[in-house]
């Protein structure tokens, strides 16, 4: 019974040192893209797909995404964040990794950014649920028919 409880002990240290060098793992998502982040301590790096935030998004994206970032106000600067994101656009790719870099830094920082991300747009914190609607018999889409004739 003893050496039960010692060997649930040691297993339990070995999963809180992995979690300690993996990071905080966040999701977030936008039709079908899935963005996951492991953020951890570090100089201010931010890798999306391994690549860096400049080189993955550009124009309006790019400013869509630095929104989360610059509401931080330089809190993004003590931590690393590794973003993978796969599916759907790019648009939806774009606002699940603002999504994801949000949540990161919400988990990381606490409740008064948690405050400012909502108060200045629910979609940072809050994932999109809607999805695309499946196409029904009889039509070209999921609510277009074919159009009827009277005469």
């Amino acid at each position: 019974m003893v050496i039960i409880g010692v060997f649930m002990d040691e297993e339990k240290k070995v999963i809180k040192a992995a979690a300690k060098r993996a990071g905080m793992i966040v999701k977030a998502k936008k039709k079908t893209a899935v963005a996951r982040a492991v953020i951890r301590k570090g100089t201010g790096k931010i890798k999306v797909n391994g690549m860096g935030l400049d080189t993955f998004v550009h124009g309006y994206t790019r400013e869509l995404v630095l929104d989360s970032l610059r509401l931080a106000a330089g809190a993004e600067k003590e931590y690393d964040i590794d973003i993978n994101v796969y599916g759907s656009g790019f648009m939806s790719q774009a606002i699940a990794v603002r999504a994801c870099i949000a949540k990161a830094l919400v988990k990381a920082k606490g409740k008064k950014l948690r405050e400012l991300y909502m108060a200045f747009d629910r979609a940072l914190l809050v994932d999109d649920v809607r999805r695309v609607e499946s196409k029904k018999p009889l039509g070209r889409k999921a609510r277009k028919k074919k159009q009827k004739s009277k005469r």
